[in-house]
């Protein structure tokens, strides 16, 4: 593993008075639907603890990019990483704690910053449920987790064709486990044969390619190139810019994440007919 973990970009994609951008890069390849819930949804109620001072406990990692090769390098979950207090964990182990930690944060504060209760609760669930089966036996999350999943093809490659761990054609069967074409990718023949757990449905994933979610503004931005396909000249996270049909272009900002959403909006865009008159009212 070569890359980052995170990505501290000067990009925050809004009013960079209020926020700042951490964008995620580690686990970027991943396809399992339950790894990439688990990834975002562990990541969002960590941060939210750290934000609300609920961590007390340093758990900083030395290293953590060498820590986390070890920890890759390892299917059996038991290499240890060495923490900042000098005690030495199991990536097992400081997820634990780390749970442990959210468990109290949700009973005491609540997880609304992390998608509410509902979602939040979700994340806990799965959280302590993967943790007590990579405890057990990881092959178990086969279909969950990327890693056992493609580990678990692996080994069964190897033993039909008599395979050695040194063959290439391991090598190759590693990469085209990813391959984002359909019809070349060996995950996506395993989600047709029913060996990989789907949280959403195939529907559900081809309308969120066209229809924005309703409670961010991207429902602003989706309604304007929806409505005036022609007349959007430019679109981007932190602003939309029309063309009203005489000069100069206007543009739209929306520094604000959760401003422009469904329920801010849609009244507006009910009351006008063209940019023009979506630019006045946002103006008056």
């Amino acid at each position: 593993m070569k890359r980052p973990i995170v990505n501290t970009r000067d990009e925050p994609h809004a009013d960079p008075q209020r926020y700042r951008r951490l964008h995620v890069i580690a686990g970027d390849a991943n396809l399992c639907e339950v790894a990439t819930f688990l990834k975002v949804g562990t990541t969002a109620i960590v941060l939210a603890m750290i934000e609300d001072g609920f961590i007390a406990k340093d758990l900083s990692i030395i290293g953590p990019v060498h820590a986390m090769r070890t920890v890759s390098h390892d299917p059996t979950c038991r290499a240890t990483v060495e923490l900042l207090d000098g005690g030495r964990l199991t990536a097992v182990e400081l997820q634990w704690e780390f749970l442990r930690l959210a468990q109290k944060y949700a009973d005491e504060i609540g997880l609304d910053a992390c998608g509410g209760d509902n979602v939040g609760g979700l994340v806990l669930a799965r959280w302590e449920a993967t943790l007590s089966a990579l405890e057990r036996d990881p092959m178990l999350l086969d279909g969950q987790l990327d890693w056992v999943t493609k580990l678990a093809l692996i080994r069964a490659y190897i033993d039909r064709d008599g395979l050695d761990w040194a063959d290439p054609l391991l090598s190759l069967l590693d990469l085209q486990y990813h391959d984002v074409r359909p019809d070349r990718s060996l995950y996506e023949r395993m989600v047709r044969a029913g060996k990989v757990e789907r949280l959403v449905t195939e529907d559900a994933v081809y309308e969120a390619m066209t229809v924005p979610p309703s409670s961010t503004r991207a429902y602003f931005r989706g309604q304007c190139l929806a409505r005036w396909p022609d007349s959007v000249v430019a679109a981007n996270w932190d602003s939309v810019i029309l063309d009203v049909g005489f000069d100069p272009l206007r543009r739209i900002p929306m520094m604000e994440p959760l401003k422009g959403t469904k329920a801010h909006v849609e009244p507006l865009f009910d009351q006008v007919g063209t940019p023009a008159e979506l630019v006045e009212r946002l103006q008056g």
